[in-house]
């Protein structure tokens, strides 16, 4: 879910905050470029981690990981290769997804995180 809109801002930012729980540092946030975007950029001391964040009631039509199609994950690797042109690193990059199930929108007190590394 984009950072457009509020809900899609909501959930990035439980995906952030969750991030820093897990002693992730946010590098940027909503990186654009003409290919698309990417939600999250995180790193440790190992990794710089590009994550896509997806947004879902809940999963009756699949998980949220399913609408990451092929063509998605290529425009992610695109984006991120610009990123990497603009700033070089010597962590190991890597894509991450995060779900978050939240069935009662931005209402949701605990809304459900599931994490995905190395995702693609």
């Amino acid at each position: 879910m984009g950072g457009n809109s509020p809900l899609g801002r909501w959930g990035e930012e439980k995906a952030a905050a969750y991030l820093r729980r897990l002693w992730y540092r946010i590098v940027e946030k909503n990186y654009t470029t003409r290919f698309g975007e990417i939600d999250l950029i995180v790193r440790n001391s190992r990794y710089l981690v590009f994550v896509e964040v997806k947004l879902r009631k809940n999963d009756a039509y699949g998980a949220a990981r399913d609408f990451v199609t092929a063509a998605k994950q290529e425009r992610l690797r695109k984006t991120a290769e610009l990123w990497l042109g603009e700033h070089p690193t010597s962590l190991q990059p890597r894509f991450d997804m995060i779900e978050i199930y939240a069935p009662y929108g931005s209402e949701t007190r605990r809304p459900k995180i599931v994490h995905l590394r190395d995702a693609f």
